[in-house]
């Protein structure tokens, strides 16, 4: 989240007095801190505090009939049809909904301005910069009451395994880690969790006056959760902490359960595996084999290439409408990732979810091998990340983490590939964090 290095404490904080700021102090000027490179604030108002509480009043868990479309989609896609530019230009009906024409990261990239409504203040506007795991740059226009909406979320998944955030005045209630070359870094507090810090870090060493000065900060801050992905938390696991959080909650790259219980092994508490993206938040929360669909203002179809929403228990792209954003309302938004959709009844779940379109590798004896299948032999091993890449000669070039056991993996590949399968094994590059999982000719 970009912030305008001009906006004071009084405007980043407008419902944190000064003399409740003494914490925010504490941690930009800790002997131990990294070298942050930005400053950041909720810059809720009152009124958008009401409105946050009212939405984590109104959760609910969402669960509409397989073939329906809710009447609140189909009123919401009437609004966005006459008030937002980008989707009154492709035209059609709410009430063919099926048939409205879908969007893509693409199309945010291309004309981020296009998808505000019309009726939409300007004075808000916060801009995310990111570039997704796919390593492709876009802006994403968001809204202070947006962000702040993702913590009854990260709530409703934490109950979900007998965890709370309770925030309040004088503790550190979330801790954001990344391994990166670079990320903006900062010390903050949230008005949603009374006042509570909220830090986000690199645990990149270069980032560090000193490297042990990682443990010694994370340690004195004993947040009540860390947020952050599985290439992170590898990384957090490595330092000598002692304090314990109560839950760690992971997005933005495939968790493997090999990896998830080292983790919990190692912080004794829940590893929750989250779906979200920087476009729409929180998705869904990992349960049992699947994500369970979390937020009840978004709705989810399945759809082939052709914008028609797949058989029953086929794989195809999860396509979103809805959400809180106001800046980015979502109508039939592809999101490049692939699941099957199932409806239970006590929720909506993706299962099978991949990042990217379904990759298909050729075994020696020429079988079809679809990356699903790879990701099932992979899950017995805590990596981190992997990349899995088919040359043209048929052959696999395989990238994992420096001290990754290759051996095993290799026999897990063949295992599947053929004992005969050739592959040539590579450790990523120091800092390297977009990473395609996997590719073929």
């Amino acid at each position: 989240m970009t912030a305008s290095p001009h906006l004071t404490d009084d405007e980043r904080f407008p419902l944190i007095p000064e003399s409740s700021r003494g914490l925010l102090a504490r941690l930009r000027e800790h002997e131990a801190a990294p070298r942050y490179n930005m400053a950041c604030g909720d810059r809720l108002t009152g009124e958008g505090l009401r409105r946050v509480r009212a939405f984590e009043e109104s959760l609910v868990r969402p669960v509409w009939n397989e073939g329906e479309v809710p009447a609140w989609v189909r009123e919401f896609a009437a609004t966005a049809l006459l008030q937002v530019p980008i989707y009154r230009k492709r035209g059609g009906r709410a009430d063919a909904f099926e048939a409205l024409p879908t969007s893509t990261r693409a199309d945010i990239a291309r004309e981020p301005w296009s998808f505000v409504p019309d009726d939409q203040p300007l004075d808000d506007l916060i801009v995310y910069y990111t570039a997704g795991a796919s390593g492709t740059p876009m802006n994403v226009l968001a809204h202070p009451e947006a962000a702040a909406k993702r913590l009854p979320l990260f709530r409703a998944a934490l109950r979900e395994r007998g965890v709370s955030l309770d925030g309040g005045l004088d503790r550190v209630s979330i801790a954001f880690v990344c391994s990166q070359r670079t990320t903006l870094t900062y010390a903050s507090l949230s008005s949603v969790l009374g006042g509570a810090g909220h830090v986000k870090v690199n645990l990149n060493p270069g980032e560090w006056r000193h490297p042990d000065d990682r443990a010694r900060f994370l340690d004195d801050c004993a947040p009540e959760i860390y947020t952050g992905d599985p290439l992170s938390f590898a990384d957090l696991a490595a330092l000598p902490q002692t304090t314990r959080p109560r839950a760690l909650i992971s997005s933005a790259l495939a968790l493997l359960p090999a990896l998830r219980a080292r983790l919990e092994a190692r912080f004794a508490c829940p590893v929750i595996d989250l779906y979200s993206l920087c476009e729409s938040g929180p998705i869904g929360v990992s349960h049992g084999e699947g994500f369970r669909v979390l937020p009840s203002d978004l709705f989810v179809e399945v759809l082939d290439g052709d914008g028609t929403s797949v058989a029953p228990g086929k794989r195809g792209e999860v396509t979103l409408t809805g959400g809180r954003n106001p800046f980015l309302p979502l109508l039939r938004y592809r999101t490049g990732d692939w699941a099957r959709l199932e409806h239970r009844a006590d929720g909506v779940y993706l299962l099978d979810l991949e990042g990217r379109a379904p990759v298909v590798f050729r075994a020696v004896d020429g079988r079809a091998i679809n990356n699903i299948d790879v990701t099932t032999v992979l899950r017995p091993f805590a990596l981190a990340r992997f990349a899995v890449h088919q040359q043209g000669d048929s052959s696999l070039r395989v990238r994992l983490n420096s001290g990754d056991d290759i051996a095993p993996v290799a026999a897990a590949l063949r295992s599947i590939f053929g004992t005969d399968q050739a592959i040539a094994f590579e450790s990523f590059e120091p800092g390297e964090w977009k990473v395609v999982p996997y590719a073929t000719p």
